[in-house]
């Protein structure tokens, strides 16, 4: 199979429009509730699209409706690939992506697993109300997630000699990886309905990005490149406990992309 790099920022932002759309379409089918998340939530409030500078897209989805998209989604035709780590094998993120089959994703810190180019599905869990334990489990999570990743990454993915002892200690613990990605969902996973919720997978944002279980209890419209999909309609209280002054640009030097090399299936 023949590939061609893509160098065209439109041509990566179309195909993930894409995605988005196929998402959008299927949930409003089955009625499971998604929203716009992370940069992208604040891209089309501040700028009615992406990010100017970035490149990628990520949605929410409560605890409820990621499971039951991860169990009932499926593409006859076989464009998307979804991915989770309970279904797919050496897939280590511990939340889904829906994946461009006729694509592939280098990036730059995990080179060992084909992916293409996807969006992100981060599952929102109730988290306790409780400070003092919610610092506890996000300091937990946070060690156990690097061990989880130690373990999987190449031994040699880099040469720092620290780096080559630390994964060869957590490579050498008798614990497989998919018992310890079972602890990591046990601990996101608070059964109890609480008064806070948060994004608790490696990638979410740091315990002051928790916010309150009221602002994803319905959903909006927003408008994100011309096209209407649906958010929490808390989204002013997530963005602002989450980024702060959401509004304000950051300084160019903090205006960063995501780190990886993009490729399309060539007709043949």
């Amino acid at each position: 199979m023949e590939y061609r790099k893509i160098t065209d920022i439109q041509e990566l932002r179309h195909l993930q429009m894409d995605i988005l759309d196929e998402i959008h379409h299927f949930c409003m089918q089955h009625g499971i509730t998604y929203f716009l998340s992370s940069g992208t939530l604040i891209g089309a409030v501040r700028h009615g699209g992406y990010i100017p500078w970035d490149d990628d897209i990520d949605i929410y989805m409560p605890r409820q409706s990621y499971e039951r998209f991860i169990q009932e989604y499926k593409d006859d035709q076989g464009l998307y690939k979804l991915l989770e780590p309970r279904t797919v094998k050496h897939y280590f993120y511990t939340f889904a992506k829906l994946s461009d089959t006729r694509t592939r994703m280098v990036e730059a810190w995990y080179d060992n697993f084909p992916i293409g180019i996807n969006i992100d599905i981060f599952p929102v869990d109730y988290v306790t109300d409780n400070m003092r334990l919610r610092r506890f489990i996000f300091w937990f999570k946070k060690n156990l997630f690097r061990i989880y990743i130690d373990k999987q990454v190449r031994l040699l993915r880099d040469r720092h000699p620290y780096h080559i002892l630390k994964r060869l200690l957590c490579k050498a613990l008798p614990l497989p990886a998919h018992t310890i990605n079972a602890w990591l969902r046990s601990i996101a996973f608070h059964k109890r309905p609480t008064q806070t919720v948060c994004n608790m997978t490696e990638t979410g944002p740091s315990i002051t990005g928790c916010f309150s279980a009221q602002a994803i209890a319905s959903s909006v419209d927003i408008c994100f490149e011309g096209k209407t999909y649906k958010t929490m309609a808390g989204y002013e209280e997530y963005l602002k406990k989450t980024y702060g002054d959401y509004m304000k640009l950051p300084p160019e030097d903090q205006r960063q992309h995501h780190l990886f090399e993009a490729y399309i299936q060539t007709m043949e």
